[in-house]
């Protein structure tokens, strides 16, 4: 009734006003007869429509206002409902941030540019605990079976013995043989955890300092406090100052999972997001920047 009211109001004419909302004049000329009824008091002044009472005319701005807010809420839901708007939350492990996920995000930028993007960069167990809690709608990192949740692997990358280039083991190191590295102290992480080779167990046995932060883990090496044990991807961005050596076990590689609710229960964005990332894998745009 407000939207026929105020395009009656602008043209001045039932028949202009009908062709506007695509309309008969008879029909429009019904519902405002209905609005008037309803308000109790004539709106125009004359049956042509051409000249509002004063009544009308402060229902008018009125009318205008309320017709424009419901106009940018329909809008705002069929934005939602196309990706086109809302929000994507994202936790990943450093190493997607600054390897995997740059070029992902330009695409998605580009194809919805309206919709928010909150990324955030943890390890993998504070991942898995932000998707639990929904403060997270998908997750990149090493995580494990979770029920309730889908998971997909996107990618793997080999372990290596990670040290100043100015390292001893930098200028000796041995791939084939574990023993090499044993005499020298190891900073250990959450990613070690994940080579299974026995002569490995035992020399992480022995380390005494644990830095789950892969930043504060390489700075530590960079100062030369000892080696440690990373992916391929988690030191792209550091080997100008670092050593990255291969290890003899060929097995050892560190799986990346794509983990969210149900596409079901997800917003339309992170749908769109999970489509867009797994296309790319498929089609072999997804660049791994090492």
């Amino acid at each position: 009734m407000l939207r026929c009211f105020t395009m009656v109001a602008t043209h001045g004419s039932l028949s202009e006003a009908a062709d506007a909302l695509g309309r008969t004049p008879s029909a429009v000329s019904m519902m405002l007869k209905q609005f008037e009824d309803h308000i109790g008091s004539a709106l125009f002044e004359t049956a042509r429509k051409s000249r509002l009472t004063p009544l009308g005319e402060l229902i008018l701005n009125e009318a205008r206002r309320e017709v424009a807010h419901f106009e940018n809420t329909v809008a705002v839901i069929e934005g939602l409902a196309r990706s086109e708007l809302g929000y994507l939350r994202l936790a990943v492990t450093p190493s997607v941030a600054t390897t995997v996920l740059p070029t992902v995000i330009f695409k998605f930028a580009e194809m919805y540019p309206k919709v928010q993007i909150d990324l955030r960069d943890m390890d993998s167990a504070n991942i898995a605990r932000e998707l639990d809690r929904e403060r997270a709608d998908i997750g990149i990192g090493s995580l494990p079976e979770v029920e309730g949740m889908q998971r997909t692997e996107l990618f793997s990358d080999p372990f290596g013995l990670v040290c100043r280039k100015d390292h001893p083991l930098a200028a000796n190191w041995d791939p084939s043989s574990w023993r090499t590295m044993g005499d020298h102290t190891l900073i250990a992480n959450g990613l070690c955890a994940q080579i299974t080779d026995p002569d490995f167990t035992a020399i992480l046995a022995q380390s005494r300092m644990m830095v789950p932060n892969t930043a504060s883990l390489l700075g530590l090496v960079r100062q030369g406090l000892g080696i440690t044990v990373l992916p391929r991807l988690a030191v792209a961005g550091s080997l100008d100052a670092l050593a990255f050596l291969p290890l003899v076990d060929l097995g050892a590689r560190r799986t990346v999972q794509l983990m969210s609710r149900p596409n079901a229960l997800l917003m339309p964005a992170a749908r769109a997001f999970l489509k867009l990332i797994t296309d790319m894998k498929r089609d072999g745009s997804l660049v791994l920047a090492v």
